[in-house]
């Protein structure tokens, strides 16, 4: 980066190449507090002063003593005495007399002193007949002066400096506060949008969104609309008013609008749909209305919505009849979204996972008249994401993004930066130079399956459970065709499970086939039926494999008409929560009869899945036993290991022991390699 050289000999930061240096009227001007900094100065000065003479100021002068104070007095040259009756001080005013070079007497000039008085002095009888006799001395009592302005401070001046603190910081403050998360109350109607201003260098741009080229080609209309209306407006177009954008979280709905307003480089108004919602009814809608004042200031503009289901749901539904606050806020959106003062300059755009709850109007043509949905990105997208989030890490060369996009099959975008960024983490946590596809593989266990619990203690024969019902899950994984291929097993205790079976589709598929169900199904109830036929006993391990498979099952009977005995009929119920604006009371759509018959399809299903199950894992007996004696001593088995295991190879070679038996006190010993 160049430097620029001035006339006065400083230097200034040439701006990035492309961009053009601001004038004087673009620059942001700094605040000026230099005339408030000296006003504080100045009163704290003042304070400190007026404190000092208060309390801290001594006497000043010459102390008098009392042979002074009786010559004085005898010689006449005392006019008057004030004494202070709540101090053990008097203050003695004289007249004294100077002489010129010649000795010639002057004008007398008037001086004061103080001295102390000891005990009993104006009560000594000499000294009393003495001050008697001079009838122009003034003998005058009074409080100490500085006890008076103690007095005054502390009952008058310093309770109202209190009180006009009081008011200024809890009432004036509050009133000229700014707008923002803490603003004053004059403020407390206005929107609290942030608003990226134009000109600006664009953050984020369309090189930084990937995976969802569909969605990009969408809105490069829009795009095109802000950079040049007049373009459209020569045929008569009119852009889409609205924009809602709608995807799983972390499919990058936010990303995407960022960028749009990066590449169109017009203002950027970004709100969440919780800040307009308040307690107090109407102050949302007075939001929404600043919100779209502060749009027309700006236009043309895009203003982004995030979490829009936050005030867009269904009018007059749900427990109680709906929310007044809320209902208002979304009146005074559709209003100006299509009212009588609607500017077209103006495009709303806003994101939800939730479309199924919004209202009505809000999704008509005039209003959000165009639905972009973003699906969670295939193989070529998620291989396009992890390279824009690989840019600032260092990786090493056997990183294969095709082999690690294959591994991460459903995983969003939000999921795919945290695999780049946890193998970051690991690479240093592991003193490596680079990152390798040991650290992404381990990744993504991790954010899929949860981090390894090699601190649990786990005596021989629970790890002997967990190895029996994992190589279930894994002899079937292998056996079955209809069921995906198997990645890996482990009997390493991950998030709320003591072992995990991986498995992963070989393609991005599109459809769900009954056979692939059934083998999904048999493998899930795989590890249950081996603890029977090995263990003699069954465990609660096998909780969360039974409740997948009772869903699909469920699923194939009421929703998929995968039932021959039930046809392709929907069964389904309404499971949405009543709060999320459905209706109070649910009906149920088939007789009591018909609900035994699903039941019964249900339980049939699952018996005969088990079954199925029961009959393979007894065929290859011997090979399910020899995979879970291979956990046992290894703990971690890939896809090859099992199919060598199957075909009687020996993992000796291949594969180095990690883990010993053990007491049940100590757990087992050794570490992966």
């Amino acid at each position: 980066m160049q430097n620029k050289n001035y006339d006065d000999g400083s230097e200034k930061r040439r701006p990035p190449s492309g961009e053009r240096e601001p004038d004087e009227s673009e620059r942001t001007p700094r605040p000026k507090s230099g005339g408030k900094n000296l006003m504080l100065l100045l009163l704290g000065i003042g304070g400190a002063i007026l404190v000092y003479y208060l309390f801290f100021n001594p006497t000043t002068g010459d102390k008098l003593s009392v042979d002074d104070f009786d010559r004085m007095l005898r010689d006449g040259r005392i006019r008057k005495i004030v004494q202070y009756v709540d101090t053990n001080e008097m203050e003695v005013f004289y007249r004294e007399v100077s002489r010129d070079a010649d000795g010639k007497a002057l004008q007398p000039v008037e001086k004061s002193v103080v001295m102390d008085i000891p005990d009993e002095f104006l009560k000594d009888p000499e000294r009393s007949k003495l001050i008697k006799a001079r009838m122009d001395i003034d003998l005058e009592f009074f409080t100490d002066r500085r006890g008076e302005w103690r007095s005054i401070f502390f009952m008058a001046i310093l309770p109202a400096i209190l009180i006009f603190a009081l008011i200024y910081f809890f009432l004036f403050r509050q009133f000229r506060g700014a707008g923002g998360m803490s603003g004053g109350l004059l403020s407390f109607g206005k929107s609290r949008a942030k608003i990226t201003g134009r000109g600006e260098r664009p953050k984020v741009t369309f090189e930084d969104v990937a995976g969802i080229e569909e969605a990009k080609e969408e809105v490069q209309e829009i795009i095109e609309f802000l950079k040049d209306p007049a373009r459209f407006r020569r045929l008569g177009g009119r852009i889409p008013r609205g924009v809602l954008l709608v995807g799983a979280p972390g499919t990058g709905k936010t990303l995407l609008a960022k960028a749009i307003a990066g590449e169109a480089q017009v203002p950027f108004l970004s709100i969440s749909g919780s800040d307009f919602v308040e307690m107090f009814v109407g102050v949302g809608a007075s939001r929404v209305r600043d919100l779209f004042r502060q749009a027309r200031e700006n236009s043309p503009c895009i203003i982004f919505l995030d979490e829009i289901d936050a005030v867009g749901r269904k009018r007059g539904s749900g427990l109680g009849g709906g929310h007044d606050e809320r209902e208002q806020t979304l009146n005074a959106i559709l209003v100006e979204m299509d009212g009588f003062d609607t500017d077209e300059k103006i495009i709303l755009m806003a994101a939800t996972n939730r479309p199924d709850v919004l209202d009505p109007a809000l999704l008509r043509p005039g209003r959000f008249d165009r639905e972009i949905v973003i699906e969670l990105p295939d193989l070529r997208g998620r291989e396009a994401i992890l390279k824009v989030h690989a840019r600032r890490i260092k990786l090493a060369p056997d990183v294969d993004w095709a082999k690690v996009a294959r591994l991460t099959p459903a995983f969003s975008g939000a999921e795919l930066e945290a695999i780049i960024n946890e193998a970051a983490i690991m690479g240093v946590m592991r003193d490596k130079d680079a990152v390798t596809m040991s650290e992404l593989e381990d990744a993504r266990d991790k954010i899929r399956f949860g981090r390894e619990k090699r601190s649990r203690v786990m005596d021989e024969e629970d790890r002997k459970i967990t190895a029996y019902h994992e190589s279930g899950h894994a002899i079937l994984s292998r056996v079955l065709e209809d069921a995906d291929p198997l990645h890996k097993v482990c009997i390493i205790p991950r998030g709320r499970s003591l072992g995990a079976t991986m498995s992963l589709p070989e393609k991005d598929e599109y459809h769900l086939p009954r056979k692939r169900v059934l083998a999904e199904v048999a493998v899930a109830l795989g590890g249950r039926v081996a603890e029977e036929i090995f263990c003699d006993d069954i465990t609660a391990g096998a909780q969360s494999d039974i409740e997948r498979a009772t869903k699909l099952v469920r699923y194939m009977v009421t929703k998929w008409g995968m039932s021959e005995q039930l046809g392709p009929i929907d069964y389904s119920e309404d499971d949405e929560h009543l709060f999320l604006g459905k209706e109070l009371a649910r009906a149920r759509n088939y007789s009591e009869s018909t609900a035994v018959k699903i039941d019964n399809e249900v339980r049939r299903i699952m018996k005969e899945c088990m079954e199925r199950a029961r009959s393979l894992i007894e065929e290859h007996r011997e090979q399910t036993e020899a995979i879970a004696k291979a956990l046992l001593l290894y703990e971690t088995l890939d896809g090859e290991d099992v199919d060598l295991i199957m075909q009687g190879g020996d993992l000796s070679e291949k594969k180095q022991v990690v883990s010993e038996p053990v007491d049940s006190e100590h757990g087992p010993s050794g570490d992966k390699t």
